[in-house]
């Protein structure tokens, strides 16, 4: 499948199929096709007039730059080594390869890596590699490894006593010395759950607030006591919570430890995930000052972003990040606050102009 759409674009990247099983076991259905389609029909990141053209939301969603908020905004060092474990249909990987010297793409399904494939077809500094993490042999340790969406899958792909655990160990081991692990899973006890939205794996509301008792059991989230318990039984030091809003999919707006949202500004973003008001038991939007004021906001945020590693290194590294992605490409800019109290601002494209951040000011 899509054998002419390769050929015809003569992607750059290596395709490693070694460690395929022949078989995709994680798949979001025949849309994924369509979305293959539209990636292979337009310029690479460059969706806009297709998402509108052919709008739905998986469209939307699979297409829509804002998925590379999660990222776009953090200090990757120069010439990195970039592992992204569960790449998807490449929303993130493309500006992972702005950000690193080289990114291995890991996939389980060779659809969806076909996408990431088409998608970054210009990039002549990523392997994507099709298979289960926990079967293959990699030649080289990285700099940093991502885990955007993955890890609450671990129960059904990892084979284990304590699949959580032994995952994060394993990926332990594939890092240098002072490499990093991002992980971005959502909050079981996500404020969003609490007003009923639907809990995003299994489109049951209020499944994860009773311990999947009605839904699938192919995902496991966590609070965030719990994912630090898991983070710190795998072997992990040091870890650092980030608070994305208005989750990980989608954010505009990335909270942490040290910088938490004060009452009034935790209100300029749209809970995406309501498409109407008709399944809400609560505003939402209404109830943030309230958490605020209780000292509950990290309790309840939607999302975690976790950066761990094997020590705490003495360094500057941002608290806040308010990111700008609805603009015309070459217009998106975010603002960075580092634990030094200096704000910058910075373009979250690599094909975004330096000097529109001069006319907009520093």
């Amino acid at each position: 499948m899509f054998e002419e759409e390769i050929k015809r674009l003569n992607p750059k990247p290596k395709f490693n199929l070694t460690w395929y099983r022949n078989e995709d076991r994680y798949s979001d259905g025949a849309v994924e096709n369509d979305i293959i389609h539209i990636i292979a029909e337009n310029k690479p990141e460059d969706y806009s007039e297709a998402i509108h053209e052919n709008f739905s939301w998986p469209a939307y969603y699979y297409l829509i730059n804002l998925r590379k908020n999660i990222l776009n905004w953090y200090p990757f060092q120069e010439n990195a080594d970039i592992l992204e474990i569960g790449c998807g249909l490449g929303a993130v990987t493309d500006m992972l390869c702005d950000r690193g010297r080289s990114v291995t793409a890991v996939e389980l399904s060779k659809r969806r890596a076909t996408a990431a494939l088409l998608r970054c077809r210009e990039r002549e500094n990523l392997e994507i590699i099709v298979g289960n993490l926990n079967d293959i042999k990699f030649e080289k340790k990285f700099d940093y490894i991502t885990l955007i969406g993955v890890l609450e899958y671990q129960g059904h792909y990892t084979e284990s006593e304590h699949p959580y655990t032994d995952f994060l160990s394993n990926i332990r081991r594939l890092l240098k010395p002072n490499g990093k692990l991002l992980i971005a899973i959502e909050n079981k006890y996500g404020l969003k759950y609490w007003c009923g939205a639907s809990e995003d794996h299994t489109g049951v509301p209020f499944d994860g607030l009773n311990q999947y008792r009605i839904g699938n059991k192919n995902a496991c989230t966590f609070s965030k006591a719990e994912l630090t318990e898991v983070i710190e039984k795998s072997g992990f030091e040091y870890h650092y919570f980030y608070y994305p809003l208005p989750d990980y999919k989608l954010p505009v707006v990335i909270y942490s430890e040290d910088y938490l949202p004060t009452e009034g500004n935790a209100e300029y973003f749209s809970p995406y995930y309501i498409p109407n008001t008709d399944g809400l038991v609560i505003d939402e939007m209404g109830v943030y000052d309230d958490l605020i004021k209780n000292n509950v906001f990290e309790f309840f945020a939607n999302s975690f972003l976790i950066e761990c590693g094997n020590e705490k290194e003495k360094r500057t590294y941002p608290v806040f990040a308010s990111l700008s992605s609805e603009r015309e490409r070459e217009y998106r800019i975010g603002t960075v606050i580092d634990s030094e109290k200096k704000v910058s601002k910075f373009v979250t494209e690599a094909s975004a102009e330096e000097d529109n951040i001069k006319q907009i000011g520093k």
